[in-house]
């Protein structure tokens, strides 16, 4: 990939994958030269699902959705940490409420080095 092309990263836990997940995904892809789905582990909640069955599920999604760009990657770091280690300048995020908007507002380290993206989900 040339170096300037523009990365992003979608972060989440995908437990379990769903269609709103699957639409900021095919949203996401348009936006970017390559996105990274980044499947991860929050401790203040109790998962569905392994990290290992997280990340086949998303895996499978992409795969059906036939996007060439879209590369699945499980991470257990901050998130600034994970973005600099995949090259991003992007961040993707879906909104599912007002409240997740205002959350996002506190993250000044990430919005300094990154463009964040934010889609609301139509399913």
């Amino acid at each position: 990939m040339a170096e300037s092309a523009r990365i992003g990263v979608y972060p989440g836990t995908f437990d379990p994958i769903t269609l709103g997940h699957a639409d900021i995904i095919r949203r996401g892809a348009k936006l970017v030269d390559k996105l990274i789905i980044g499947v991860t582990t929050n401790m203040s909640k109790s998962p569905l699902f392994t990290p290992d069955e997280r990340m086949t599920m998303v895996e499978r999604e992409v795969a059906a959705m036939g996007i060439d760009n879209v590369e699945v990657v499980g991470f257990n770091a901050l998130l600034m940490k994970f973005a600099q280690k995949q090259g991003a300048t992007v961040i993707v995020r879906g909104l599912r409420a007002a409240d997740r908007v205002q959350a996002g507002q506190g993250n000044r380290h990430i919005r300094r080095r990154n463009h964040q993206v934010r889609q609301p989900c139509r399913t």
